[in-house]
């Protein structure tokens, strides 16, 4: 039987992609530059989903006003999760808009069709429920899970070590009475979680392990995004029209002839890219991106109505929505150590992460790992290093 329902899980904040999810929720940050979740979208959409039922939380009219009623013709349901409480309660908020068998998935997280294919194509062969798992050698940084004759037989949410060779995919099929199951399942610390629900599964009936390859990729962290826009250019995954080989150009946007495109690349519409300017590789440049004369951006995401001044040079950053950068900036990139909340995370290939409406002057410089909040300005000349907190004028 094949599945044509999805539910799609995309009602968390991202609390670890601070300062970029101060305004909207991680599904909808940019993967190259285009949402996360329109990849998720068109994976369901391509594996012949025929109805998406999308269960939103934090910030959900930017999922709403973004996607509206349907997406490449199919219809497209929302139902709310008002308080963060776990994937599990998240699901559980649409049983009502559900009737029968349904795949699962979370909203931030970039897999290809044939993965959801397969998993669909295994249930329908047993009509047990089934998972697609994949070989990961950091799986310390997933849930990990053990297998045995195509069966999965233990789930290790938070794995100790990398001493495992499968992680949970998060891709599922369930009967429609995983919503029963969720409801039997025991709180902690307040949260209902769909992996706790799966290892009751496990323990007391039979769930399909799935292996599956290709394109499996998801942003933690801020730094992430830059992996992600990689791996979408890599694979082709923009709407853009290819000018030459793994260059894409939206035919609204204006290069000048003495600029340089450096593949892979991807310039979306109204973008401006000013003489002598020097852009890629592994750039995506999202709506309405100005780069001035003489620039050089490489291995860097920046989103909608950036705005860079001319002579800057920008490796390895990540800017919001609306971020203007005076003439002479500089990011030279990682890598660096990034503090994440209490967290230090070493060595991360990062130069600056910009948030939304953020403004530099001109000459501005930033250390490699910086994470500028949302509305800051940073005053002429100064040099940014660590976390400038939301709203921050920098003077010097």
């Amino acid at each position: 039987m094949h599945i044509d329902t999805a539910v799609v899980l995309a009602a968390g904040e991202g609390t670890r992609l601070r300062p970029l999810t101060h305004n909207r929720p991680k599904p909808m940050l940019p993967a190259a530059n285009r949402p996360i979740l329109e990849h998720v979208f068109d994976a369901l959409v391509e594996a012949g989903i025929e109805e998406l039922v999308v269960v939103v939380g934090y910030k959900r009219d930017r999922v709403q006003d973004h996607f509206g009623p349907t997406y490449r013709g199919v219809q497209l349901s929302y139902v709310t999760q008002t308080k963060q409480l776990g994937s599990g309660h998240a699901l559980r908020q649409a049983r009502t808009a559900v009737d029968g068998p349904l795949l699962v998935m979370n909203g931030d997280r970039l897999v290809d069709a044939t993965t959801i294919e397969a998993v669909d194509a295994a249930y329908a062969d047993s009509g047990d429920t089934s998972i697609a798992v994949l070989e990961r050698q950091d799986t310390s940084r997933y849930g990990a899970v053990e297998v045995q004759d195509g069966e999965i037989t233990d789930i290790v949410e938070k794995p100790q070590s990398d001493g495992f060779r499968l992680i949970n995919g998060g891709v599922y099929v369930f009967d429609a009475d995983i919503f029963e199951a969720i409801g039997e399942t025991t709180r902690h610390a307040g949260e209902l979680a769909l992996t706790d629900t799966l290892e009751r599964l496990v323990a007391s009936d039979r769930v399909r392990a799935v292996e599956v390859e290709g394109m499996w990729v998801d942003a933690t962290y801020p730094w992430d995004l830059l992996t992600v826009a990689r791996e979408v250019l890599a694979r082709g995954r923009v709407v853009e029209s290819a000018r030459d080989e793994q260059v894409w150009v939206d035919t609204s946007a204006r290069v000048h002839d003495e600029a340089t495109l450096q593949s892979p690349v991807v310039v979306g519409p109204d973008c401006e890219i000013g003489p002598d300017a020097v852009v890629g590789p592994d750039v995506a440049l999202g709506r309405n991106v100005t780069i001035g004369a003489n620039s050089v951006v490489q291995h860097s995401v920046l989103d909608a109505d950036t705005r860079v001044d001319p002579s800057s040079t920008l490796v390895d950053t990540v800017t919001g929505q609306d971020v203007n950068l005076g003439v002479n900036t500089v990011v030279p990139g990682g890598p660096a150590d990034v503090q994440v909340g209490t967290e230090v995370f070493e060595d991360q290939r990062l130069g600056a992460v910009i948030a939304d409406r953020a403004e530099a002057l001109g000459d501005v410089s930033f250390v490699p790992g910086s994470l500028v909040g949302p509305n800051a300005r940073l005053a002429t000349g100064v040099t940014v290093q660590g976390t400038v907190r939301e709203g921050a004028e920098v003077v010097r």
